[in-house]
């Protein structure tokens, strides 16, 4: 993301962690908070994973390769897996982003709770698809 003098955010000294939590500041809703437990629980999952910040203001977690985005829009908070087609899903987290053959996405809106241990195990079998 260019600033106006044309550096980039990194440049400018904004690390990918601090523009997320710029960001989470910024929504100041549920969206905000929902966003903050799932990089928690990201975290949790892998404590080695990398977070960068992608494609105009989208957290994207990495280990080995990508995990998954949390994206944020007006109704919903959409976490994306980038191999999430060939992850286990045995808690039916996955309920978007279904037809296609790599990637598969769970998306929260505003009541729904996160179950964090299928979360959880989610990130850590998308790691381990990366490393194997």
């Amino acid at each position: 993301m260019a600033t106006r003098n044309g550096s980039t955010d990194r440049e400018a000294g904004n690390s990918p962690a601090r523009l997320i939590d710029a960001r989470i500041r910024e929504l100041g809703d549920w969206r905000g908070e929902l966003l903050s437990r799932i990089r928690s629980l990201v975290k949790e999952a892998d404590p080695e994973v990398v977070e960068e910040w992608k494609w105009r203001g989208v957290p994207v977690w990495y280990h080995a390769g990508m995990i998954c985005t949390g994206e944020t829009y007006k109704a919903i908070v959409k976490v994306t897996f980038a191999k999430g087609a060939s992850l286990p899903d045995p808690a039916g987290l996955f309920n978007s982003s279904l037809e296609g053959n790599t990637r598969r996405a769970i998306d929260f809106h505003e009541d729904d709770t996160i179950d964090d241990e299928a979360l959880k195990a989610l990130v850590r079998a998308a790691v381990e698809l990366n490393t194997s």
